[in-house]
């Protein structure tokens, strides 16, 4: 059964543009690190899920594409490299704290920001709208996920 899922990512370091020009249109979805986004990607995502692509920390939020779940999790390997803004030193090697998924991008769409989002009563539920809502990764309602594809894309 298929699931569908927002995942947000600033522009500056992977837009919907970067992901489409990157090998296969994958990149794989690191730097998460908040334990319920994790947990997300590690027992609820699954290969082939619908993905709203979601430009955050930037001038004008909002969804700019379409992806796809693309592969099984795995380590992500900038909790081990102290160079990285996403190094985490207390992360063992053998029972790694942090994991990714690969995710393909479909399509750019226009952008659908978040003043749109909100003024649009047919999501007023949508998790990523929810006052102190700031995880990284939500799950979509499949009724959310129609409205948006089919209404306003």
């Amino acid at each position: 059964m298929t699931q569908y899922w927002l995942m947000k990512s600033e522009p500056d370091e992977c837009s919907i543009d970067d992901a489409l020009a990157a090998p296969g249109a994958t990149v794989p979805w690191t730097g998460v690190r908040n334990y319920q986004a994790r947990n997300f990607m590690r027992d609820a995502m699954r290969v082939g899920d619908g993905v709203l692509f979601y430009h955050s920390s930037c001038p004008q939020p909002g969804i700019a594409g379409l992806a796809r779940v693309a592969s099984g999790v795995r380590p992500d390997p900038t909790q081990f490299d102290p160079a990285s803004p996403y190094f985490d030193p207390k992360s063992p090697a053998h029972q790694p704290r942090w994991l990714l998924r690969d995710v393909q991008a479909l399509k750019k769409t226009r952008l659908i920001g978040l003043p749109e989002l909100r003024a649009t009563p047919e999501l007023a539920d949508m998790l990523v709208l929810q006052r102190g809502s700031r995880l990284s990764i939500t799950p979509v309602s499949e009724a959310h996920w129609r409205f948006i594809t089919e209404r306003l894309m």
